[in-house]
């Protein structure tokens, strides 16, 4: 299930990576394949420039040698010296190459993942965004798939560093000074239970830190998309409070990951610090006694720094991996669930022109977020290609249901619905709904301009048929009076314009998809009178020739429709003409009209 997917528990945090996990997270590899040749060479780099780093503390050592004249080699300080430039260029060399390498691959293959991710959001069904919050799927996109990219460019390598560091430093150590060795080697267990420990606790408040994260962007995403209702509210204050206690418990628990991190570096440096100046003292008493020379307690010094760093570094990158790992699962989730459409058809597959010929038969349906409550109770009806038919009824009655339906958003529980004789659930979706258009009540344009919001309904249309449908939906005459014409900025969800300029530009979209069947959702029901005169001499162009589905309240508007079905309580319980069903006396619809109409007069 969906809200399975887009939720998550400080259990599931907490796992640890197991064969499984660690081959489900590794499948996130599939998104740098193609960039695999960059990853080998860029791994092989690592290994050697951190080769290439191990030289210096051997060499820091034979520096005091040459210099005390105890060397085993017949070199000179200047030659040692000289050979250490030439290793430090190398070594930048191999680092630059290096990094341009692991940074293709975190880019292009992170830009891989996101395009994925944004792939698969919009090729999801509806119930999938009624189970997720969208605060959450955002977060899915930004923070998920940041910490993708920071174990990908960074952590990723580093921790393989730190690896290579660690096992090549204890090998070397054990051939130059093996006694000193077991010493060091002794305080290992300590620090890697202590790490593993210490770890575990980390990771679990870096999970509640990301979940605190996620719930002050769901806020944030809310109040935004709903401003003019906080404001017409006057809740300014108490958003302002629910987001700012999100945001203390989000301080809360990043002060207490905080903390542990704190109390975790110190434990390491602890160890580590203690562990080293016992080891210097023990190679100073081993010097003293001639069992060891200078350079080599030298060499063993730095070594063991260089060791301990890696230790260190281990501690906080395995975190990092977790994290990464997690991030991977949450993502992988989405990635997972069952697409309603490929996104590759959309534009491609333009499928067959249906004529419109609908039928519905004893259609039972409950929505999947609401089992318990039955929308419609055997509906059965049929509509003929061309005919204009109203939907009427008090609310909740299923009208709106009836439309969703129609528009292939849910699967039924029960019956058929058909359209040319063939049901939509044996259709390719996309192909469908490319015969489809709908005009609803509150129209909401994207925050670009006017031309961009038209081509949304065909998108290869000339600025003739542009201008054609802006005229055929009364929108050319307001389009004109803008300096800026078709190019003028609508804003966000189109608040530029008022609502009889959002409801023409739908219709002008509509009428440039040229659908078989049109979904008329209350379209001029919000609109002051002399904006729903205009509005509707523009539905009745769009709805010539079309198969037109009509939601409406205002009886008014559906006068001369072919049939009104009048639904309630999920039934069809009266069908007729405006005529026919004013004559029953006793109807449901004859009530609606009396009530409407002398209200009216």
């Amino acid at each position: 299930m969906a809200d399975q997917s887009t939720s998550s528990t400080p259990e599931t945090a907490d796992k640890k990576i197991s064969g499984e996990r660690l081959r489900e997270a590794l499948k996130i590899f599939e998104f740098v394949k193609p960039y695999r040749w960059s990853l080998i060479w860029g791994l092989v780099l690592l290994f050697l420039s951190s080769m290439v780093f191990m030289i210096f503390p051997f060499l820091s050592g034979e520096l005091i040698n040459i210099a005390q004249g105890n060397s085993e080699y017949p070199y000179t300080l200047e030659e040692i010296g000289l050979f250490l430039i030439m290793v430090l260029i190398a070594q930048g060399f191999v680092s630059y190459f290096r990094v341009q390498l692991f940074a293709t691959v975190s880019e292009k293959g992170i830009a891989a993942v996101r395009k994925a991710l944004y792939e698969k959001l919009i090729s999801l069904p509806i119930v999938f965004f009624e189970n997720s919050r969208t605060g959450e799927l955002v977060s899915r996109l930004t923070a998920d798939v940041e910490k993708l990219y920071s174990a990908f460019s960074i952590t990723l390598a580093e921790f393989l560093r730190q690896i290579i560091l660690l096992i090549s430093g204890i090998i070397i150590l054990g051939i130059l000074t093996p006694e000193l060795s077991l010493i060091m080697l002794a305080t290992f267990p300590v620090i890697v239970v202590g790490a593993m420990v210490f770890g575990r606790y980390i990771r679990r408040l870096s999970k509640q830190r990301q979940e605190e994260l996620a719930n002050t962007n769901i806020i944030l995403n809310e109040t935004m998309q709903t401003i003019q209702v906080v404001k017409a509210f006057t809740n300014e204050f108490f958003e302002n409070f629910r987001y700012g206690k999100s945001i203390d418990e989000t301080v809360k628990v990043s002060l207490k990951y905080a903390n542990g991190r704190a109390i975790f570096t110190v434990f390491i440096v602890t160890i580590l610090f203690g562990s080293l100046f016992f080891i210097i003292w023990q190679g100073a008493v081993l010097l003293r006694a001639g069992e060891i020379d200078a350079g080599k307690l030298v060499s063993f010094v730095v070594y063991t720094a260089v060791i301990g760093g890696a230790i260190a570094g281990l501690g906080n990158f395995y975190t990092e991996l977790l994290g990464a790992i997690g991030a991977t699962e949450r993502v992988r989730e989405i990635l997972n669930e069952e697409s309603e459409v490929k996104v590759s058809e959309t534009a491609s597959n333009a499928g067959k022109k249906l004529y419109g010929d609908i039928e519905f038969q004893d259609v039972q349906f409950h929505y999947p977020t609401r089992p318990d409550i039955e929308i419609l109770k055997n509906i059965s009806f049929k509509i003929p290609a061309g005919n204009k038919v109203a939907l009427v009824g008090p609310s909740g009655a299923g009208k709106s249901t009836i439309v969703q339906l129609i528009l292939k958003f849910y699967d039924l529980q029960d019956g058929k619905v058909l359209v040319d004789g063939e049901s939509i659930q044996d259709m390719n979706t996309t192909a469908y709904r490319q015969n489809v258009a709908i005009v609803p009540q509150e129209v909401l344009l994207f925050g670009g301009t006017i031309r961009e919001n038209l081509l949304y309904g065909k998108p290869d249309a000339t600025e003739t048929e542009l201008i054609e449908a802006a005229r055929q939906a009364n929108a050319w005459d307001f389009i004109q009076t803008f300096p800026e014409g078709m190019d003028t900025i609508v804003g966000e969800r189109g608040v530029k314009l008022s609502g009889g300029q959002r409801q023409r530009v739908a219709i002008a979209r509509a009428i440039l998809k040229n659908p078989a069947i049109l979904l008329l959702d209350e379209a001029t029901s919000s609109l002051d009178a002399e904006s729903e005169k205009v509005v509707q001499d523009a539905l009745d162009k769009l709805m010539e020739g079309r198969t037109s589905i009509i939601i409406a309240h205002r009886l008014a508007t559906v006068r001369n429709v072919d049939c009104i079905y009048v639904i309630d309580n999920g039934k069809i319980v009266e069908q007729g003409t405006h005529d026919q069903l004013s004559l029953m006396e006793d109807g449901v619809y004859n009530s609606l009209a009396k009530l409407q109409f002398e209200q009216v007069s």
